[in-house]
């Protein structure tokens, strides 16, 4: 004890007294070690963890140079440092994106502003919904290939610009006619949003998951990529089995019965109808308070 007392009193640690700490400093270091929690764990869920290892490696290469005294390595590597924040942007852009793209998806306190609501819940009613149902079950009995983006709250403008406008109400006999085999707008993806069938012949980004079966073709991929960069909901009826699928957060329910997809659908609907609904009654209430 005695060793460790001299050894901390020459380095003079014990000229300094210790900090007081009070609620607003827990909670200071709370949040930050939440958000170093939440970026450590979404780190390593994305290739962007190899990518970080790499620069730990770097960093501790350049380390040993220092201790080492390894003029040159050091002299390149803090040169470097001034580029490298830069060069971390680009090589990380997909990750950074994606994970802005997460956080914009969560509900935050501003969700009480948010004052739509009646029959467009999500952007689909529940008549829709039976039409797009009654339209994937047709596709599924002649085996006709569909892909079907129902937007929900994010915004799917990008995607809906690569296609060709429609801007028609939702209808089975539609929704059958433009993916039936040998016609203009059937290769690719329909937008609906707001009960309308927005667009068609829409390209989809592909989803880099390694975790997709084998035997799904570019049509699955696509919807799964759809769903990871949305909270859209991507219903897709297989070209080869006939299978209706639907594709919600990155994750693919297969072989799904009509009446499942349309409880799965309804649910959405309900969801987001019941969640805007509670919106507006505290929007009422803070204003009658006021």
């Amino acid at each position: 004890m005695e060793f460790f007392q001299s050894l901390f009193s020459n380095v003079g640690v014990f000229n300094y007294g210790l900090p007081k700490i009070g609620v607003i400093d827990i909670l200071d270091i709370a949040i930050v070690a939440y958000v170093i929690y939440k970026i450590i764990f979404w780190i390593k869920e994305t290739r962007a963890w190899t990518l970080f290892k790499g620069i730990l490696f770097i960093l501790l290469f350049a380390l040993v140079a220092m201790v080492l005294h390894l003029n040159t390595i050091t002299w390149i590597l803090s040169n470097a440092i001034s580029v490298g924040i830069i060069a971390v942007v680009v090589v990380f852009q997909p990750e950074l994106r994606k994970a802005l793209e997460q956080l914009g998806k969560t509900r935050h306190i501003f969700d009480i502003l948010d004052l739509s609501a009646s029959t467009n819940i999500g952007g689909m009613s529940e008549k829709a919904v039976d039409e797009v149902v009654r339209a994937c079950e047709k596709m599924s009995a002649v085996k006709t290939g569909a892909l079907i983006l129902i937007e929900r709250e994010v915004p799917l403008g990008d995607l809906e610009r690569t296609g060709i406008s429609i801007d028609a109400v939702v209808t089975n006999q539609l929704l059958v006619n433009i993916f039936e085999k040998n016609t203009p707008l059937h290769d690719g993806a329909v937008i609906i949003k707001n009960n309308r069938v927005a667009a068609a012949t829409c390209f989809l980004p592909l989803t880099d998951s390694n975790d997709v079966s084998k035997d799904l073709g570019t049509r699955h991929r696509a919807g799964i990529g759809a769903s990871e960069v949305s909270d859209a909901d991507v219903v897709i009826v297989s070209e080869e089995t006939g299978a209706i699928s639907l594709a919600r957060g990155g994750v693919l329910y297969r072989r799904l019965t009509p009446e499942t997809l349309k409880s799965m659908l309804y649910q959405e609907t309900k969801i987001k109808k019941r969640h805007s609904i509670k919106n507006i009654k505290i929007w009422k209430g803070w204003k009658n308070n006021e």
